[in-house]
């Protein structure tokens, strides 16, 4: 996997998988809350809700910045887009192809975890035309899981596409530009001023029919360790 595998995880700060805020909310006021999936004209998937009292409220768009991870001796441009639901997923697609035709792939799961954090299961070499068919078959569980993430990448261009779990995308690439003509392609500006639900208390949704999609998009990447 080369240097990506050991530097190329998530750039945001995420404060809470399961956050106390939520705690402290009545039942109903919480059920409610987590129904509520539109906010303007934007839609989120349902892996994922904002804080109770929306510190932030989730929009369109992407803004760009720069990632030093350990060990590394230069920063890494990195591109972090929301996308509303209903075109999250085509994008994430489309985004796969500037990585070259033979790709790595990871796929990340937080499943029967409560701490937030996640595992990597790894699969190196895969035709980008095959790893795109599998995911195709699990696209309603990668929409909406909010324990499932996918990574796509290339060592040799030092290119990564994350989709992960709280259904951001994330680029790391020394160039950008391929990657936001794409974007714009898809009607998704930049802004700079852009803030995401992992910069404040947030929480993640989950189903067990998921996991059980997860465990078998798991088999058929070829990827037999135990969750």
């Amino acid at each position: 996997m080369g240097s990506l595998k050991h530097f190329y995880r998530n750039v945001l700060r995420d404060n809470t998988f399961f956050s106390n805020e939520f705690d402290r909310i009545p039942k109903l006021e919480l059920e409610s809350h987590l129904t509520v999936a539109k906010y303007g004209n934007f839609t989120l998937s349902n892996a994922v809700r904002p804080s109770f009292d929306l510190n932030i409220i989730p929009r369109q768009g992407y803004r760009t910045e720069h990632y030093t991870g350990e060990g590394m001796q230069n920063p890494v441009p990195v591109l972090i887009a929301s996308v509303s639901a209903e075109d999250l997923f085509d994008t994430f697609i489309d985004l796969l192809d500037p990585l070259g035709s033979t790709v790595d792939a990871v796929l990340e799961t937080s499943h029967r975890r409560n701490n937030g954090r996640h595992t990597d299961l790894y699969r190196e070499q895969i035709d980008l035309p095959i790893l795109k068919s599998f995911l195709y078959e699990c696209e309603e569980m990668i929409l909406n899981d909010g324990c499932t993430g996918v990574a796509v990448l290339n060592p040799a261009t030092a290119a990564e596409v994350q989709f992960d779990e709280h259904k951001l995308l994330i680029i790391y690439a020394e160039n950008l530009n391929v990657f936001e003509k794409i974007l714009q392609r898809h009607g998704i500006q930049k802004d700079e001023t852009l803030q995401f639900l992992t910069e404040a208390e947030h929480i993640h949704t989950t189903r067990n029919d998921y996991e059980r999609q997860f465990r078998q998009l798991q088999t058929t990447l070829g990827l037999d360790e135990t969750l």
